[in-house]
């Protein structure tokens, strides 16, 4: 009770903060600004204080006035991302000007200056250089990307209406990596962090789901002003997440009435098949005779306008102008795009019966016919035979097929037509008003509506409408009380909904009007709906963020603090409708029960994802010398426990004291988070020293300790709803029931608990525990050096450890079979008869065994899985990189980086999103077995990002040959990244736990590399089963069969790496000083080489994999195993075309 009266006081402490900052109107603004920052010295170097220090934006004319210190110094804080112009006035010295000061999104640009003397009236002009290439201030890891970056690397328009967008840029950045088909979380790796881990900003206010995690509102490239990413180590004032701080700035107006129209389009003719369509027997001509044959449409436009400029009112009455002008005080930004994507491609990596197979099929006796006309109505013919399946006459016995009953069947890559349409609208206003040069208003206000069609299953019959919307407004009050002490306060409404429904008009004969999930594992097919649907989710957020900046002397102070009030109702119950997954399709045929997976969630119950959340942060810069900075901080984290995560408050009658209490779980009150960085300007301007560090400003080393905390999703907590609200029915994958469809499966029939504990420990099947947040440590080491003007190379060393990552685990499930109590043994070759007859353990006797933890099982949690997310996973991440840098000058822009990196966890994914590393452990009482490389290891990547503007013919004097032969630019973006690896599965419960999601291999290190094999049952002179020979003893993956013991590791399956090249090409025509008219073309993939990846080579929007466990999974007729080019997409070229007009 102490404890928690203490913490208390901390939350209250934390509110009286905000509260308090909230009061004074605005501050130090990182979010969605930069700063600038120097020492104005003399000749001698000697500092000159009371200098007179101006900065003007060049768009805006706005300006702030400051004044050096006793030390020189001068700061501002809060400048829009722009091209800035300093002035410097001090007596007895001549007057200087700099131009071309960049300022960048969450950067501290140190402009040093240097006075001569002379007379103050005399001014003298000089160039800053544009963009700083080192930080010599903070230890903050961060990449910008300029608005001629967002909008010219063809990254951003990758994946059509859901793709990554802007933030697709944070794959440039060094250690980074893609997220392959983990299928969950957006932005890729960063810094070793899951997916998930990853904040998304919109002009400084909050733009993540919190269901699942992502960003909610789409913000078009055309509409970005700059994009940033912050890497692991930031400043406190970040205080949700570990992963990336996506922050993207939206346009303002200016002075000048600037816009664009624009246009881009895709479509089927100027595309490359894909390998998988390849296969399918699909063509790019018209032949008569083969038009079913011709390659499916896949049309994209994107297309819209933008326009910002000064205000203009008229003006009633007589004299003077006849309107108001806002320039230099109100500015205009509106924006407006329209998307449209038509596609016929449907699911690869399916497999189906040619007609010959289809009449095998159809003659057999003892076949389901109701189970035989679903699969005849719904799974197609393949038009060319390219493969075989086995199919057993008769059921299954313990996953073999009895000698002399095995059938042949031929198959054939298959690409499903799947038409969907996808219609999006967006639209952005943004006003900005100067009211001063010490007060600024920043009105932003987006939507966006979209109207999609559900194409998550994997036959169209099953596909349904998806309307989605999104709203984001927000309000920023920007004051400086003071040149020293700045103020910032945002308020910000947020509106996301996204409904998941179920064709209706689509039963399964006896299932009580709905059609389950029908999984064939060995073709690769799904028959039914969205796995995921029907649910339903809304979130209205309101936000309060305000901070505040005092500098005093060498000491800039900030503090602040963040706000959230979440309304979020929910519903999803996961498989409402029953999932049923088959190894062989032969079973469903039989009408068998599932020998991979059997469950249902019955009963029904809307969630809710209301909470408050509050941040709050202390920050100090502290320049000890005019080049070491010292940055100290902490911030804090308070997530209080969702409304419906407290419905586990219902289930208390279940309770057993001192194993599992079923109560309200209590939030984390103390969840402080310590940042300490330094950074050191080195400043030698001659020897040895002098070549390798320059002069000051020309390099930096920092180094940097971190520790932050992560946002818990719902997507785990609306898993985890009480018995009284839904209740998980599973079927032992052994149990081969007969008539198990046409006997209902398994029914939405929720057993009665009312007032009995036993009965409700029966069918209790989850458990939320007291909220333990994810935390990290990161470390950092770096050196930068800028050479030959505007080139810069950074060496950087990172680490983190991610500490508490949520896993999920049934806790009350233990095997039969594991390393500590032994199983049956595999062999390379069959044993005598005599050596069998000696094996005293059998496999009945493994039967016997419990899988039930004991102290669970005695108090009655004995007949459901009690599924739990735990915070007991751990992750290890180190990162070498290298990034070079040139800053764009001369119509020359390039970033280069090279990661080496090695990431270890425990688990990877927390839900069903991925069977190529499943999010369930093999043995639940054994988290240490698991750890090995992640999925999202990536040990080397390099990635390259360049724009190049032709110099020839640019400034011609002969018209002609300026306006055919000059205005060309290229750009590109070419990526070399080691590829996913997946965990080699058995796709059986070889360890008797009742979960056969997670069970791996056995693995023959002499065996021939990433090949597979089969086990055959070897039995006594009694017929009990002893043991299993290796169907083929050369094989490196054995199948671990039942009861026997794997050894083999999580992800150590090498699938194939990321070689990819994206090219653009522009050719523009001027049109006076102000205008020109733009013709692009962008070629993804332009050599069309061959990636057969799961996930994408170039976008960070996730991507599942949870219908591809033929490339990963082991089983009698798998042909597929180690074959991704069965099974993923080559990820073929795509040619994208653009006309644009900018005045």
């Amino acid at each position: 009770m102490k404890e928690r009266s203490y913490s208390i006081l901390g939350i209250i402490l934390a509110t009286a903060l905000l509260i308090a900052f909230g009061g004074a109107p605005a501050a130090h603004a990182q979010q969605t600004t930069g700063n600038v920052r120097g020492t104005v010295s003399d000749q001698t170097g000697a500092v000159v204080p009371g200098a007179k220090v101006t900065i003007i934006n060049r768009q805006t004319n706005n300006a702030q006035t400051a004044q050096t210190g006793d030390d020189g110094q001068y700061q501002f804080n809060n400048l829009l991302p722009g091209d800035y112009t300093i002035n410097v006035e001090a007596a007895n010295f001549k007057g200087l000007t700099l131009n071309d000061v960049r300022v960048e999104l969450n950067q501290t640009t140190d402009v040093p200056t240097q006075l001569q003397v002379g007379l103050q009236g005399e001014v003298i002009e000089v160039s800053a250089g544009g963009a700083e290439l080192v930080d010599t201030t903070t230890t903050s890891l961060s990449k910008s990307f300029t608005e001629r970056q967002v909008v010219e690397l063809a990254q951003t328009n990758v994946g059509g209406a859901f793709g990554g967008g802007v933030n697709n840029l944070a794959l440039l950045a060094p250690n980074v990596t893609s997220s392959g088909g983990v299928g969950v979380g957006t932005g890729g790796a960063v810094g070793g962090q899951r997916p998930r881990n990853n904040n998304f900003q919109l002009d400084g206010v909050d733009n993540n789901r919190k269901d699942v995690t992502g960003p909610t509102v789409y913000i078009s490239p055309e509409n970005v002003a700059e994009f940033s990413l912050l890497q692991n180590q930031f400043s406190a004032e970040f205080a949700r997440s570990n992963g990336g701080q996506f922050i993207t700035v939206t346009k303002s107006g200016t002075n000048d009435i600037h816009g664009s129209a624009f246009g881009f389009f895709r479509n089927r003719y100027l595309n490359a098949l894909d390998t998988l369509q390849k296969n399918a027997g699909l063509i790019r001509e018209r032949i008569p005779g083969r038009e079913g044959d011709f390659f499916p449409r896949d049309d994209f436009f994107r297309g819209g306008f933008n326009l910002g400029g000064p205000v203009y009112f008229p003006r009633f009455g007589e004299g003077g102008p006849t309107y108001y002008s806002g320039k230099n005080k109100l500015f205009f930004y509106i924006g407006y795009e329209r998307l449209q994507e038509g596609t016929a491609a449907g699911a690869g990596g399916i497999s189906a019966p040619t007609a010959a197979g289809f009449a095998t099929i159809n003659a057999l006796p003892g076949l389901s016919a109701a189970n035989r006309a679903i699969f005849n109505q719904f799974v197609p013919v393949a038009s060319t035979q390219t493969d075989t399946a086995d199919f057993c006459r008769v059921p299954r016995a313990g996953g073999e097929c009895p000698a002399g009953q095995s059938l042949v069947i031929p198959i054939g890559d298959v690409a499903i037509p799947s038409p969907s349409f996808t219609k999006q609208n967006h639209f952005l206003l943004n006003m900005d008003y100067n009211q001063s040069d010490q007060t600024q208003h920043r009105f932003r206000f987006t939507f966006t509506n979209t109207a999609d069609i559900d194409t998550e299953a994997n036959l169209p019959a099953f596909f349904i409408a998806l309307p989605i919307q999104g709203r984001l407004f927000s309000y920023t009050l920007l004051h400086n009380f003071t040149p020293n002490l700045i103020n910032e306060t945002r308020i910000a409404y947020r509106r996301f909904s996204q409904p998941i429904t179920v064709p209706t008009d689509l039963t399964f004969p006896g299932l009580s009007g709905v059609f389950p999930n029908i999984g064939l594992r060995d073709l690769g097919l799904d028959i039914g709906p969205n796995p995921n649907g029907p649910q339903t989710y809304v979130e209205n957020n309101y936000q309060v963020v305000n901070n505040l900046t005092y500098l005093a002397g060498k000491h800039s102070f900030k503090f602040g603090g963040d706000f959230r009030r979440v309304i979020s109702p929910q519903s999803f119950v996961q498989r409402e409708r029953g999932d049923y997954q088959y190894n062989t399709f032969d079973l469903f045929l039989q009408d068998v029960s599932p020998d991979a997976l059997a469950e249902r969630t019955v009963g029904a119950s809307p969630y809710y994802g209301d909470q408050h959340v509050l941040f709050a942060f202390v920050q100090d810069d502290w320049h000890i010398r005019p080049n070491v900075t010292l940055n100290l901080g902490v911030n804090y984290s308070y997530q209080e426990m969702p409304k419906g995560a407290k419905l586990q408050a219902l289930n208390a009658i279940a309770s057993v004291p001192g194993l599992v209490e079923f109560r309200e779980p209590k939030e984390q009150l103390k969840n402080f988070a310590p940042k300490v960085g330094i950074a050191y300007a080195p400043d030698f301007n001659s020897g040895l020293l002098g070549r390798l560090f320059g002069a000051s400003g020309k390099s930096s080393i920092r180094a940097g300790f971190s520790m932050g905390y992560d946002y818990i999703f719902d997507n785990l907590y609306v898993l985890s709803l009480p018995p009284q609200s839904n209740q998980t029915v599973n079927v032992d994958t052994t149990a081969a029931l007969p008539n198990f469809l046409a006997n209902g499966a398994i029914p939405n029939t929720p057993v009665a608990v009312e007032n009995d504990p036993a009965a409700t420990r029966a069918v209790t099947g989850s458990f939320i525990p007291d909220q333990e947040v994810p935390y990290s440590l990161s470390w950092s080491l770096s050196f930068q050096r800028q050479f030959l003007q505007n080139w810069s190379i950074e060496t950087r060393y990172l680490g983190t450890r991610g500490i508490h990552l949520l896993t999920q685990n049934r806790i009350n499930r233990q095997p039969k079979a594991s390393p500590e109590i032994g199983g049956l043994p595999t062999f390379l070759q069959t044993p005598s008869q005599a050596q069998l007859d000696a094996l005293t353990l059998t496999l009945d006797d493994i039967e016997a065994r419990p899988n039930y933890v004991p102290r669970f099982a005695n108090a009655g949690f004995n007949d459901a899985n009690l599924l739990g997310f735990l915070s007991n996973g751990n992750s290890t991440y180190h990162g070498a990189s290298m990034q070079l840098i040139r800053r764009f000058s001369e119509g020359f822009q390039t970033s280069a980086a090279y990661t080496w990196s090695h990431l270890i966890d425990d688990t990877t994914a927390e839900v069903f999103s991925t069977v190529l590393s499943p999010r369930r452990v093999e043995d639940f009482q054994n988290l240490r077995a698991e750890r090995a490389d992640s999925a999202l290891d990536r040990r080397h990547r390099f990635v390259v990002g360049t724009i190049y503007e032709l110099p020839f013919f640019r400034n011609n004097s002969n018209a002609f040959l300026r306006t055919v032969l000059g205005g060309f630019t290229f750009s590109g973006t070419y990526t070399l990244e080691s590829g996913q690896k997946a965990t080699v599965l058995s796709g059986i419960d070889a360890n008797r736990n009742d979960d056969a999601a997670a069970d791996r291999a056995i693995r023959n290190v002499n065996g021939v590399r990433n090949t597979a094999s089969t086990v055959s049952a070897l039995t006594n002179s009694a017929g009990q089963v002893v043991g299993y020979v290796a169907d083929n003893a050369n094989a490196e993956y054995i199948q671990t069969g039942l009861g026997a013991v794997s050894n083999s590791a999580r992800n150590t399956l090498q699938l194939p790496a990321i070689n990819n090249l994206d090219f653009s090409i522009f050719k523009n025509f001027r049109m006076g000083e102000t205008r020109r008219i733009q013709l692009r073309a962008d070629l993804f993939n332009l050599f069309n080489h061959p990636q057969y990846i799961p996930g994408s080579p170039n976008d960070v929007a996730p991507i599942d994999s949870v219908a591809v466990g033929q490339v990963n999974t082991i089983f009698e007729g798998n042909t597929d195993f180690n074959r991704p080019q069965n099974v993923f997409s080559s990820n073929p070229r795509v040619i994208q075309v653009a006309l644009r007009f900018d005045f």
